[in-house]
């Protein structure tokens, strides 16, 4: 949503900070002619306190908030005060909400009285958590105003009245009004007195008032405010003759959200401490808190909507999760803004709105673990009670047009699969529905998963309407019932097919009319020719933008939009391809390598829109898919070329002002803007906009590589491939399909496109897919009321379960939301089907009135249908058929270990979530992607020991010291780390392995001890893993300690190490440092380690310690010291390493010819130069 009201407070705040530092918008800047008091607002903030909580802490913790308030506010002991609840509560006066002319004291008593306690205010129950508390004014009724300003389509418009206060009546009917054009500014005071101020009298409070307002306008742009309403706005005019001052005593509000990213810190600092309160210091900020916005009345925040909400936050997804009765029997997941009002409206129509438990919708392409973290949410929810009749749960969505329906649905059987238990227990009922890229792989798993689940399960893919689960799960009688599909079922139901009503039984012929009769007209010849073949070439007329020969701009690095876009283009037989360049601001001037068919091409890719404009002036539409922070500034100057004549803008979340501001400049510019928030839209055989249609087996299933005769236009995009659908299982097809997106103000609306249908003559047939919330509907139903669209016209405004909610609820669009009866579905429906046109009881009905309409017009030859021409060949690519399983291939590498294809990496099927929760610590993870298996924790943590004891052994060994001298030698880390390791052999750090095959050998060969040690001296071999240059037994090495009593207190079995400290025992005998050092202990131990921790079969554990894992361990364990030395030494800044000359014995070739003899004189320092060959 993008308008979302605030609270009084903040909003207060808003104007005390900036109604006089706000830029003007006028065309001439008036001296203010009034005085802004001083601001006093104290607010009692009790959100964190929850009602379960004792009746005592709760007290405690009213008295902490009231008692902060007074020591930040020292004013409230000293004036008359007014207490009310800021909870976006309407008439709270009239409610006993409101307390005036009050000592401090009494306001905290009242205050306590009514602290996270339920009010009622009309019929919504809510509790009551936060307070705003503010002087009295003592002031006459006469000097009561009304001011608001709200936004529109067009523009502002500013409305006043002279009498303001509790019982000011119908505003819409007495208020004077000053419309403001988007692109017009704020007229000059004297005629903003004559437009809005003719009523008072006083020359005084017209003039405070005339310059008050401006500055309020000034405010209301600059802060990006959609709704601004002041009642009363009081004028107190000074006995001496001064400027009068101007209160603003109640304030309603509301902020456009998605311009966060550029009023965000203005209003975070208007909430700031150092600027409520004038606190300095370094603890002050002159930032304060984001701008909250609070639920409506009567519907709490619970944690789990939170939750939710932070989700969605933190992703460029949409996740939405509403409750509406937390004790409700039937619940939704529903995929898509759009469907899930369609699925809350279905659900509603049969009866159980009162039983719906919750509104919510995940699009978007969400990962994975974002829809597992949202599914087990309302799993939670949902089997937190029991219910009599059981419970249902309904997985739907409309066709997605680029969501992966298997990697979402991979989280939702995720979240399933772990509450199997509780939904079994609650008697849990699930009915899926769902279709768009790879639904097949999708439905299959959730099928798999239904026959293991303990539940039922019964799932449904494109070949069922898309609320048809509804009434089955209901166990009500499908409004669909007798209506059949002219297409086969493509997934079989896997339960009894002869349930009444089921989606299996709807079934139409497109090509014949409604009744039994053969069709009155001939069926026309096939035509050789292709839409591209009878384009002509001319220029399209204005009702066309798409044609066969269209070509675009696209404005953005999106390879799979554009991709997608040459696949439709191939398939539909197009001679050049649509897409004529690409534009990304961010790189300079390259080619980007495509598919047509299943060649390969190369699209150029421009760094300016300027040159790729320049180099296509026959590419006329630009799909931007520029972020909503910079689409503004990028389509405006999209509407500067005279040769763009549509824009379609992708992004969501774009300013309204923003929009509107689009909108003026593309009406004087005379280009059509689609959006912003839309997928776009389609003309069957010619042309689509980026990820419209969906994947191409869509494309193909809905016939969309030809033309039919029904054109739509619809608000979402998700129900837009959904109504393409419907239109080829119910009539010859789409003409024409536009989603104008889901904003507030669409650049261009319902009836800008539903004229240019009504003028194409190749268009038989209009549908309109309206929603709650705006006015265009009307626009449309005067129309055909007025005649100028004949054309039949079917429509169907969704959203019509709003009005069976008690508190106010935001669907999934930001438009989509009713601020007065009139915006209501059910009244829109009414309007549309008084004026004559097509208008079904339900949206489940509408597929049966599109094939009545439909056949009528075939009956009357309106329509000639048309054989079916043979179904294109669809290109896929590589990597999508492989997901797909259509293909497969040897893979050049096999790996067990680790798993990154999806939305978690998996360590040994270990999901890295689990790793951190679970906390398995380095050694778990070591045993993961060493072994596959997890260890036992006492392995594990011997695992850690043995890098702990292995990290370092000071500078002098082999391996720490080439590390020094190739640090030293300025190279970098990796090759410094590598010098090192390259030292470990068979001398060095490998005695790990040599001692553990030596010692499990000899001990698997039953050589005693003493044969052991014989056996060695024989050979002349030295016994690996024995003998220390410093330690002895005397003076034991307290490595080996630690390990040794470590494992014999917490390994199951130690026989090999037992049977090295006999060999120890023989071996000190001789010479006391021949004793275990730390390479044998270490070996010795992992090879006890592998054969008895139960986690290996002999086989394995010896496998093992043959392939070299305990030199892996110290590789692992000593390039931590490695690491040391190289930092140590790139901190110290030490220089290029020389080795000493008097630590090198330099020999004299005569020398060692005539002899040596072991003297001083021997070791001769000589330069090479000097060394003469005789």
């Amino acid at each position: 949503m993008s308008a979302k009201a605030i609270r009084e407070y903040d909003g207060k705040l808003l104007l005390a900070n900036y109604l006089l530092q706000s830029p003007t918008l006028a065309e001439e800047k008036p001296t203010a002619a009034f005085v802004q008091p001083a601001t006093r607002l104290a607010q009692v903030n009790l959100n964190q306190v929850s009602t379960t909580e004792s009746a005592e802490k709760i007290a405690q913790a009213v008295d902490a908030a009231l008692d902060r308030a007074e020591r930040l506010n020292p004013w409230l002991l000293t004036t008359k005060l007014v207490a009310k609840p800021d909870q976006l509560i309407k008439r709270r006066g009239k409610s006993g909400l409101l307390l005036l002319n009050a000592e401090w004291d009494a306001v905290k008593q009242w205050i306590r009285e009514r602290a996270v306690k339920e009010a009622s205010v009309g019929t919504i129950s809510g509790v009551l958590k936060t307070f705003l508390v503010e002087p009295f004014v003592p002031h006459a009724q006469d000097v009561e105003y009304y001011v608001c300003i709200q936004s529109h389509r067009e523009g502002d418009e500013i409305l006043f009245t002279h009498e303001g206060g509790i019982d000011i009546g119908d505003v819409d009917a007495k208020a004077l009004r000053l419309p403001i054009p988007i692109d017009q500014a704020l007229p000059p005071s004297e005629r903003i007195a004559s437009a809005l101020l003719a009523d008072i009298s006083s020359e005084t409070q017209r003039n405070a008032l005339a310059t008050f307002i401006e500055r309020l306008y000034a405010v209301y742009v600059d802060l990006n405010f959609t709704y601004l309403e002041i009642n009363p706005l009081v004028v107190l005019e000074s006995a001496d003759g001064s400027a009068p001052q101007v209160i603003y005593l109640d304030l309603a509000a509301k902020l456009d959200q998605t311009a966060e990213f550029e009023s965000g810190d203005k209003w975070a600092r208007a909430r700031s401490d150092a600027v409520i309160y004038g606190t300095t210091g370094a603890a002050s900020s002159n930032v304060g808190p984001a701008m909250d916005f609070p639920a409506p009345f009567g519907r709490e925040l619970s944690r789990e909507e939170a939750y939710i909400q932070e989700l969605d936050a933190k992703t460029g997804a949409s996740l939405k999760l509403t409750i509406l009765n937390k004790n409700g029997r039937v619940w939704t997941m529903v995929a898509g803004g759009g469907a899930s009002v369609v699925y809350s409206d279905a659900i509603a129509a049969l009866g159980y709105a009162n039983e719906l438990a919750n509104y919510g919708e995940y699009s978007g392409a969400p990962s994975e673990t974002q829809t597992y973290e949202y599914a087990k949410t309302i799993l939670d929810l949902m089997t937190r009670t029991q219910h009599p009749d059981g419970k249902v749960l309904i997985i739907g969505g409309g066709i997605a047009n680029f969501t992966n329906v298997a990697t979402t649905f991979k989280g939702i059987i995720r979240a399933l699969k772990e509450y199997k238990q509780a939904l079994i227990a609650t008697n849990v009922r699930v009915f899926v529905r769902r279709a768009g890229p790879n639904w097949q792989e999708g439905l299959r798993a959730m099928r798999e998963l239904g026959e293991t689940l303990g539940i039922e399960i019964r799932v449904y893919g494109p070949e069922t309407h898309v609320t048809a689960i509804v009434p089955l799960a209901l166990g009500k009688a499908s409004a669909g019932a007798g209506f059949k599909d002219s297409l086969a079922k493509q997934i079989p139901d896997s339960t009894v097919p002869s349930t009444p009503g089921t989606p299996s039984q709807m079934e139409v012929d497109p090509l014949r009319s409604g009744s039994s009769a053969t069709p009155s007209v001939p069926v026309a010849a096939p035509s050789s020719s292709t839409a591209a073949d009878a384009e002509v070439t001319a220029s399209a007329p204005w009702y066309s933008p798409f044609t066969a020969h269209t070509r675009s701009i696209v404005y953005g690095m999106q390879p799979r939009a554009v991709q997608g876009m040459l696949d439709f283009d191939f398939i539909c037989k197009r001679k050049v391809p649509s897409v004529a360049c690409m534009v990304y601001p961010f790189g300079g001037n390259h080619v980007q390598k495509f598919y047509w068919g299943t060649q390969e091409t190369l699209l150029p890719v421009f760094s300016s829109l300027k040159e790729a404009v320049k180099r296509f002036p026959d590419a006329d539409v630009v799909v931007n898919f520029a972020s909503c922070r910079s689409v503004y500034e990028s389509t405006k100057e999209m509407l500067g070329y005279p040769q763009i004549r549509t824009v379609a803008i992708i992004a969501e979340g774009v300013p309204e002002r923003h929009t509107r501001k689009l909108i003026n400049l593309s009406q004087k510019a005379n280009v059509t803007i689609i959006g912003p928030a839309t997928v776009g839209g389609i003309k069957p055989g010619c042309f689509k906009i980026g990820n419209t249609g969906g994947m191409m087996d869509n494309i193909a299933s809905s016939k969309l590589y030809r033309p039919g005769s029904v054109a739509y236009v619809s608000k979402s995009g998700g129900m837009s491939n959904e109504l393409n659908n419907i239109v080829a299982r119910t009539t010859d097809g789409v003409y024409e399909g536009v989603a104008i997106g889901g904003d507030r103000y669409p650049g261009t609306t319902f009836l800008d496109h539903m004229m240019r249908y009504e003028a194409d003559p190749e268009c038989k047939m209009l549908l309109l897919l309206g929603e709650v919330g705006g006015v265009e509907e009307y626009k449309v139903a005067e129309a055909v009321r007025a005649k100028k669209i004949t054309k039949p016209v079917v429509a169907w405004c969704i959203g019509t379960c709003a009005g069976m909610f008690e508190t106010e609820v935001q669907f999934g669009h930001a438009g989509a939301l009713a601020n007065s009866d009139s915006e209501t579905a059910e009244a829109k429906n009414a309007s549309l089907r008084a004026a004559g046109v097509h208008v079904p009881d339900t949206f489940e009905e509408l597929p049966a009135l599109l094939n009545q309409v439909y056949s009528d017009l075939v009956q009357k030859a309106v329509i000639v249908p048309r054989p079916e021409p043979e179904a294109p060949k669809i290109p896929i690519d590589y990597a999508w058929a492989q997901e797909l399983g259509l293909i497969r291939k040897p893979a050049s590498f096999v790996s067990t270990i680790c798993d990154d294809r999806g939305q978690e990496l998996l360590y040994a099927g270990m999901r890295i979530s689990d790793v951190f929760r679970e906390d398995i610590g380095i050694g778990g993870v070591l045993s993961l992607l060493w072994f596959k298996r997890r260890l036992p924790a006492y392995a594990c943590k011997f695992i850690e020991m043995v890098l702990m004891l292995t990290a370092d052994h000071g500078p002098a060994v082999s391996g720490a010291h080439n590390t020094i001298v190739t640090a030293r030698a300025g190279k970098d880390l990796i090759s410094s780390l590598c010098s090192g390791l390259l030292t470990i052999g068979d001398r060095f750090g490998g005695a790990l392995d040599g001692a553990a095959d030596l010692f499990s050998t000899a001990y698997d060969k039953g050589l005693s001890p003493r044969e052991f040690v014989d056996s060695m001296r024989r050979q002349n071999k030295l016994i690996l893993g024995i003998g220390h240059k410093i330690k002895s037994r005397t003076n034991p090495d307290l490595r080996v300690s630690i390990i040794t009593e470590y494992a014999t207190k917490n390994f199951p079995a130690t026989p090999i190490l037992d049977y090295a400290r006999e060999v120890e025992g023989i071996t000190t005998a001789k010479k006391d440092n021949l004793i275990l050092n730390v390479d044998g202990a270490i070996g010795v131990l992992f090879v006890d380690l592998l054969r008895h921790s139960g986690a290996f079969s002999r086989e394995e554990a010896d496998e093992y310690a043959r392939i070299g894992t305990l030199n892996g361990l110290f590789v692992l364990g000593r390039s931590i010291g490695f690491i040391g030395h190289y930092l140590d030494q790139k901190r110290l800044k030490q220089g290029l390493y020389r080795h000493p000359w008097d630590d090198i014995s330099y020999l004299n070739p005569a020398a060692l010819q005539g002899g040596m003899s072991a003297t001083k004189n021997d070791r001769v320092q000589v330069g090479a130069a000097k060394i003469t060959s005789k």
